[in-house]
């Protein structure tokens, strides 16, 4: 049996950002209980040299969302939100579940092999679908949430295993 790319994208980038969505709540919730403001948590970080948490959030949304169009055939989708607070930033997961949820496995299946052209700077990086997928999307994709989740924890937000993975 074979799984599509469509299968092993999409839907998994709509179940973990709307996780990131109950966990956003939770942080949220943490903030007004300790009286920190939404900006001291958002600006928060593991590390000196590591994205703050709200940058953890941003990239998460868009490695999928970026990801997913390019794979389409579409060009990645601009989300102008402002990003101060944690409901701007559950306005940008809201977007971009819609954006997904948009997309249809038609427009995904069958590009393995699709050439996806990346800008970096004054290059372009060129790489197949599916091994863009698999070596750089997905693990960049979880190595975000999971920071992002680190952070939340790192600072005491009660947030646990279940929360992170979700329901079946």
């Amino acid at each position: 049996m074979s799984i599509s790319l469509y299968q092993v994208s999409v839907p998994v980038f709509i179940k973990f950002l709307g996780n990131l969505s109950l966990i956003l709540d939770k942080a949220s919730a943490f903030a007004a209980e300790k009286k920190i403001e939404q900006s001291v948590l958002l600006e928060t970080r593991l590390y000196p040299n590591m994205f703050t948490f709200g940058r953890q959030l941003q990239r998460v949304a868009d490695h999928a969302t970026s990801y997913s169009a390019r794979l389409a055939g579409l060009p990645p989708p601009v989300f102008d939100l402002p990003l101060t607070t944690i409901a701007d930033y559950q306005a940008l997961i809201k977007a971009s579940i819609e954006f997904l949820t948009g997309l249809q496995a038609s427009q995904i299946d069958g590009q393995e092999q699709r050439e996806i052209s990346i800008p970096r700077g004054t290059e372009v990086r060129v790489v197949q679908g599916q091994t863009h997928l698999l070596n750089n999307i997905l693990p960049n994709f979880y190595f975000h949430l999971t920071t992002a989740y680190a952070v939340l924890r790192h600072i005491g937000v009660d947030v646990g295993k279940q929360d992170f993975l979700g329901r079946a």
